[in-house]
């Protein structure tokens, strides 16, 4: 019997580019966080635009999209002559280092029982941008105003602002079967692992036609990298990353993130490619990527 033949990359990126809705303001956001942002965090709008027409996404959604996230803080445009370039606000950066470390750099795991505890301030002064950072990094309301996320060795509480804490303070677990429980309660972690295993379901044949013969064409190499962290990163930044004790025994979360990686490597050098040789901000050709960039994924399998 012969063996089931295997999609093409390109039939396996068509497939993946119908199944994912195309909200275009997030794309945008994944472009400039995955490959906009260790450039310097500037991109000239024709560039863009020859990226998400790639996508088969049309120009003026595109400018609708960037038109919303100027209004929402996260980018700021400038004009020379008749081109236009867009960079990330400070706070668009500050938000898109949080997500990096999250997305690219695997966290620690050993936990030897520690708990963090936040408890809010009852008149409720601050709250809800303290809140919202908490719930960014994992925490679990335990109550309205207390917020709790187990904290792996070597890990450091989250800082929260001063304003609306009321308390904060380290915690033991006492019973890891009553720790698994919390976590199983306070955390959606049946949600988390169908959305794993969506994505590994999803791109592994791109993965495998990719091992087999790696995109050609530049722009389809980062068309299909923008995409596959597109995926991932909607994933992995609601998971609080919970130490393994407190997990199931078939989380599918660090196969997911192999796969994300082995993908995202062979990806890489195409894709660089074609932003050295077309990607532009408002001084020239986009400068190389910053050190750290090349240590995205490193032993990720």
């Amino acid at each position: 019997m012969d063996a089931p033949t295997v999609p093409s990359f390109s039939t396996s990126l068509a497939r993946l580019l119908a199944e994912y809705p195309q909200r275009v303001w997030s794309l945008v956001i994944t472009i400039f966080g995955d490959a906009v942002a260790p450039r310097g965090g500037e991109l000239a709008l024709a560039s863009l635009l020859a990226i998400t027409a790639a996508f088969g996404i049309q120009d003026g959604a595109v400018r609708t999209a960037l038109s919303r996230l100027a209004s929402d803080g996260w980018i700021e445009s400038r004009r020379r002559g008749r081109n236009s370039y867009y960079r990330l606000t400070a706070t668009g950066q500050a938000e898109f280092e949080v997500a990096t470390k999250r997305i690219y750099f695997a966290e620690a795991t050993a936990w030897n029982g520690d708990w963090h505890v936040v408890i809010l301030s009852p008149d409720g002064n601050g709250r809800d941008p303290t809140r919202e950072r908490l719930q960014r990094e994992g925490y679990a309301a335990l109550t309205p105003g207390t917020y709790v996320r187990p904290l792996p060795e070597g890990r450091e509480p989250a800082v929260v602002p001063g304003e609306g804490v009321l308390l904060s303070f380290r915690a033991q677990a006492e019973d890891l079967a009553a720790a698994r429980v919390l976590a199983a309660r306070q955390w959606p972690l049946p949600e988390l692992a169908a959305a794993y295993r969506q994505f590994i379901a999803r791109f592994a044949p791109l993965g495998e036609a990719a091992s087999l013969a790696p995109p050609a064409d530049r722009l389809t190499a980062l068309v299909a990298r923008v995409l596959l962290i597109h995926a991932y990163r909607r994933i992995v930044l609601r998971d609080p990353q919970l130490p393994p004790a407190l997990l199931p025994e078939d989380w599918p979360g660090p196969e997911a993130r192999r796969l994300c990686g082995r993908l995202y490597r062979v990806l890489l050098e195409p894709s660089e490619r074609w932003l050295d040789e077309h990607g532009r901000n408002e001084r020239g050709p986009l400068p190389p990527p910053v050190p750290s960039f090349f240590e995205r994924f490193r032993g990720s399998g």
